[in-house]
């Protein structure tokens, strides 16, 4: 297995990149999420997955951990292969992916390409229950948090890609951590969070 690959980049598209490693150039295939972060570098470190097939050997690379986690976890899912599981992670940025989860909201994914009624009641019945893994990074069973971001930050990040400002979240989240610390996993504190919201 190949954990990440880090070169130069000599070809970038919003579907695929090149990095160049000692001279040799490994096509890696990316999310729309992974090229916004990698468009002003000349190089990079990608969290890769390889899948590998009758076909051919396809490598998937990510700029996060997490969103390489969440491959990992989208494509668990009967009916979502390596391709499906890219236009998810390219329509819907990690944090929106973690909240419809944890909210049950298999109308946003509904939303995306490819994803019917069927299969976005599936996203949510396989994986809400690995969202509250979400500490468990490299681990392969849950879907990580990127090293050195607590799990508050997460939360809270989480929150702003919802639209709920800043100063809001944040005296939320201390008072859910005030008043339940046991809660440690950033599955259960976001549940916790949103349900305060509504």
């Amino acid at each position: 297995m190949i954990a990440y690959v880090q070169g130069k980049l000599t070809i970038k598209t919003p579907q695929y990149v090149y990095v160049d490693i000692g001279g040799i150039a490994y096509h890696v295939d990316i999310s729309v999420y992974t090229y916004e972060q990698l468009q002003h570098l000349d190089e990079v470190k990608l969290y890769t997955h390889l899948q590998v097939r009758e076909d051919g050997h396809f490598l998937f690379g990510f700029f996060e951990e997490r969103e390489r986690d969440l491959f990992r976890a989208l494509i668990s899912v009967t009916g979502i292969g390596p391709g499906t599981a890219i236009t998810i992670l390219s329509s819907m940025n990690p944090e929106e992916i973690m909240v419809s989860i944890a909210r049950e909201n298999d109308e946003r994914f509904k939303q995306v390409k490819g994803i019917g009624a069927k299969t976005a009641k599936r996203i949510i019945l396989d994986l809400k229950d690995k969202i509250g893994k979400l500490g468990q990074t490299g681990s392969g069973t849950g879907i990580g948090v990127s090293s050195g971001i607590s799990v508050r930050e997460e939360v809270i990040s989480a929150l702003k890609g919802l639209g709920i400002q800043r100063q809001k979240a944040e005296p939320l989240i201390d008072k859910i951590l005030r008043e339940h610390p046991e809660v440690s996993e950033l599955g259960d504190l976001l549940k916790l969070a949103l349900r305060q919201l509504n």
